[in-house]
């Protein structure tokens, strides 16, 4: 039984993403440092993130709020007006930071076009994942485009009948425990974790390694090999 439909996450599955983030978090850091210590910043940021995402979503923007709550909260009527000015020129840097593909991506999408519709399934800001998308060059590669503001089982069943696919015939591939693998699983199809070491904690989970469907993997450039495999064993 093959694989007819390949889905994939975007941020830091096709290009780089948290690294951006990380940068722009040690900047927060460096200018909280009159009022809290780094490891007080970084837990209330994540505090603040983790609280605001039902409000604010994923993306560079909920991120930049919550950057300016976490100076407020720890800063409290001392913050200058010139900190938050910076932290929202540091929020306008991220939007606009350049696409960087990882390694091997343009050879990688043209062999899994070769194996099947390709799909493409990633949460943020919708405005800032089709700019994404169009510097990135590879628009041309899907078949389709969800930008979704989560991923649950549910998101995958939706793409899967729109496009009259039997869930396992169907593989989703991305970097997140927690939104490409286990609702992608749960949905029925197969699913390949390729993580990668700045990955945000709210984006974890159990690795499922018993699951039949599930196989982690180095690097993006081996889902056609596994598809392949999938191809003879399924």
């Amino acid at each position: 039984m093959a694989v007819e439909l390949i889905c994939l996450d975007a941020d830091d599955t096709l290009w780089h993403n948290m690294r951006h983030f990380a940068e722009t978090e040690e900047a927060l850091v460096g200018l909280l440092a009159p009022f809290a210590e780094a490891r007080v910043a970084r837990a209330t940021l994540e505090s603040c993130e983790a609280r605001n995402l039902r409000l604010y979503g994923y993306g560079a923007k909920g991120f930049t709020l919550s950057m300016i709550e976490t100076a407020v909260e720890l800063a409290g009527p001392t913050l200058p007006t010139e900190l938050i000015a910076r932290l929202l020129e540091a929020g306008r840097q991220l939007l606009a930071h350049p696409v960087e593909l990882l390694d091997g991506i343009a050879e990688t999408m043209a062999a899994l076009a070769q194996r099947g519709r390709l799909v493409l399934v990633t949460k943020g800001d919708l405005l800032h994942q089709e700019a994404k998308l169009a510097a990135s060059g590879l628009g041309a590669h899907f078949a389709d485009v969800a930008i979704v503001s989560d991923k649950t089982p549910d998101t995958f069943r939706r793409i899967f009948d729109r496009h009259g696919v039997a869930p396992e015939r169907a593989v989703m591939a991305g970097d997140s425990m927690r939104s490409d693998i286990l609702p992608a699983l749960e949905a029925g199809a197969w699913a390949a974790y390729i993580p990668q070491p700045l990955a945000w904690s709210h984006e974890a989970g159990r690795v499922p390694t018993d699951h039949p469907h599930f196989r982690q993997l180095e690097r993006l450039g081996d889902l056609p090999g596994w598809i392949d495999a999938i191809g003879g064993t399924a």
